[in-house]
């Protein structure tokens, strides 16, 4: 299990990353982009995959994983399951998310 604590200290991990309020939950950017909201209520995050990663997470683990309803999923905004991912394939999701926005 991935507590909201080591969620936010793995997002912030990366150079040049910061944590601002995105409506009424936090979001992690670089360069003033988003790439992970936490959705703290819920135990859960999403991370800004592209969308062959994002096949890839969700048919690896659709416990984990799984595209956010609607339009957004469809561009590759994925939830995280926090209580169930692995430290590794989190931090590996997160890297891929700020390795896209560092193009």
């Amino acid at each position: 299990m991935i507590t909201i604590d080591t969620f936010r200290k793995l997002a912030l991990s990366f150079p040049g990353s910061e944590e601002h309020p995105h409506f009424d939950k936090p979001s992690f950017r670089l360069k003033k982009k988003i790439f992970a909201t936490l959705w703290e209520k819920d135990n859960k995050a999403m991370i800004k995959l592209p969308l062959a990663e994002q096949s890839v997470y969700c048919t690896y683990d659709s416990q984990c994983f799984s595209p956010v309803p609607g339009a957004w999923g469809k561009q590759g905004c994925t939830f995280v399951d926090l209580k169930m991912v692995k430290k590794k394939m989190l931090q590996e999701a997160l890297a891929i998310a700020v390795t896209q926005l560092s193009k």
